[in-house]
């Protein structure tokens, strides 16, 4: 198990839960949304090949049909990009794959490429924070490519399919902006308004205010980071700018806001009606002038975040290419199951992973008994086989969100059913299959975990300490001025806030690793409670107070 230090320096075994990585959460507000988009962006292309009778070639559409799972909490602007630069990552591993499958049939050298793919892709997911499904969509399909009989003269075809559907899916996506062109961004407020009352409603003194802050925190920053991304500000734009102004003017005045006007604001924006508009002090002035200064502030490099990403890519390298020649000597037909399990484990730390491994077994093993509930009605036709595999596609992005063992159980009997399309086979031998490569992936890739040991964890907290505490020092300095810019001590502000979220994280991150040296837990409190008070010593220097809703 995990050992973790006490403040005292004395070590302590970190308990893996187990319980508690199958407990349901609330659904997300949009989970519809990414449920509709693959299930439109799926089903036009793989219904024409089934009126065609070549269903056989429905894996490469589906390659470009699976980039509609991702960015749907992106403003459209941004959405568009991301879109695109998952498609071709997308694109660049199945041409990797085929190659390789083409111009080669031994299975360990198949193995060991698509466990440097996994690899490739995670190191590059987590670095460009492309958010979820992440890595594991493109490791799924990459690696099933692997083996599949190809010639090279049949890859530029096979390509293009991919790039037709994912023409296809990128237009089901963007599609909603023509309707509710600020959608994502009014969600993100409404978020960041929420979490803001809530910690408003703790008044410092309930159970879980610390939890609360932190939640609130990280909702401010997301709405920031979403308005920040959304190209040209518009006058809607700035609204939802001077809402978010009154989220994060609650967090460093909670005793002074009314969580009720919050709330009511939040409520406003899940409509389609106007931006309901707050009291344009000339405070609030000052602090959208900040929003000027942070676009025109340099952004971290993708490259200066894969260095602290090695042990990662490590371990997945290892992981993958383990799970993947344990499952070639037992025989299995498919490696690339236990490739994907393998892939698809690993999170921030080892205790996230070891969550994710109780989740993944206990999903696919439900999922296996759901596909041969459903085997004899998908056999009947392949007609029956297409649409048993759209509904499994809503069902496991409609229930992924609560927790991800509960979007496995239809994720696993739908990537069964796609494996059929080619040729209708025994449901005995792909549950054997399924249910081995499941094991194996789960027990190798927790193991490569627990071997390669994020030792870079506790440098990334001293890392994130130092940033926070230069903010602090910066954005104090700035308020003892007499007469600071105020779009200066905004953009203090803002960075002092942005840097005490991303320690809260890589301190969580580093707290469930595994053989970490001793944690400055006591210095982590210390600057957070420093930088909370300077936050609020900013809010009292603008004169921004009254901006929260006061009860008076």
């Amino acid at each position: 198990m995990p050992r973790t230090r006490t403040p005292s320096g004395t070590s302590r075994v970190r308990r893996l839960p187990l319980a508690g990585a199958l407990r349901l959460g609330r659904p997300s507000d949009i989970w519809f949304k990414p449920a509709l988009s693959v299930v439109v962006s799926v089903a036009p292309p793989n219904l024409t090949l089934l009126a065609l009778g070549r269903l056989d070639l429905a894996m490469y559409t589906m390659a470009g049909s699976l980039c509609a799972l991702y960015a749907h909490n992106r403003p459209y602007a941004a959405r568009a990009r991301v879109l695109g630069w998952v498609l071709l990552g997308m694109l660049a591993g199945i041409a990797v794959a085929l190659v390789s499958a083409s111009l080669t049939t031994n299975a360990v050298v198949l193995v060991s490429v698509g466990a440097l793919l996994a690899a490739a892709q995670k190191t590059v997911c987590e670095a460009t924070r492309v958010g979820p499904p992440g890595n594991v969509i493109l490791a799924f399909v990459s690696s099933a490519a692997l083996f599949v009989p190809q010639t090279l003269g049949q890859v530029p075809g096979h390509l293009a399919l991919t790039v037709g559907a994912g023409v296809w899916s990128w237009v089901v996506c963007m599609a909603p902006g023509l309707v509710r062109p600020h959608g994502p961004e009014r969600r993100a407020t409404a978020q960041a308004l929420n979490a803001a009352a809530a910690y408003a409603a703790t008044r410092g003194t309930a159970d879980g205010h610390a939890r609360a802050r932190a939640a609130a925190a990280g909702a401010v920053h997301n709405a920031w980071q979403s308005l920040l991304s959304t190209g040209a500000r518009s006058a809607p734009r700035r609204d939802l700018e001077r809402l978010v102004v009154r989220a994060e003017v609650a967090l460093s005045a909670p005793a002074d806001t009314d969580p009720e006007l919050l709330r009511g604001w939040a409520a406003r924006l899940r409509g389609a009606g106007d931006v309901p508009e707050a009291d344009d002090l000339a405070a609030t002035v000052d602090e959208l002038l900040g929003v000027d200064t942070e676009l025109r502030a340099p952004k971290p490099s993708v490259r200066s975040r894969l260095r602290p990403l090695a042990p990662v890519a490590v371990r997945c390298a290892l992981g993958c290419a383990v799970a993947g020649y344990v499952s070639l000597a037992l025989g299995v037909g498919r490696p690339y199951w236990a490739l994907v399990t393998a892939a698809s484990l690993y999170q921030a730390n080892i205790t996230l992973t070891w969550n994710r491994g109780v989740q993944r077994v206990v999903g696919n093993l439900l999922g296996v008994l759901v596909f041969a509930a459903v085997a004899p009605l998908a056999h009947l036709h392949q007609a029956a086989l297409v649409l048993c595999c759209l509904a499994f596609n809503f069902g496991a992005e409609a229930l992924i969100g609560r927790n991800y063992w509960l979007g496995s159980v239809c994720v696993t009997p739908m990537a069964l059913l796609v494996s059929e399309f080619a040729r209708y086979q025994q449901p005995g031998e792909l549950i054997t299959e399924r249910v081995v490569d499941t094991l194996v992936g789960a027990v190798v890739g927790l193991a490569a975990g627990i071997v390669v040991t994020n030792r870079r964890a506790g440098a990334r907290i001293d890392d994130a300490l130092t940033a926070a505490e230069r903010a602090r020092e910066h954005a104090a300095r700035l308020v003892a001025e007499p007469e600071p810019a105020p779009a200066a001590l905004v953009a203090a502000r803002r960075d002092l806030s942005a840097a005490l979220v991303e320690l809260r994280a890589v301190a969580d991150a580093a707290a469930g690793e595994w053989w970490q040296r001793a944690l400055p837990e006591e210095r982590v409190v210390r600057v957070e409670g420093a930088g909370h008070r300077t936050l609020a010593a900013t809010v009292r220097r603008q004169g921004l107070r009254a901006l929260s809703g006061t009860r008076a």
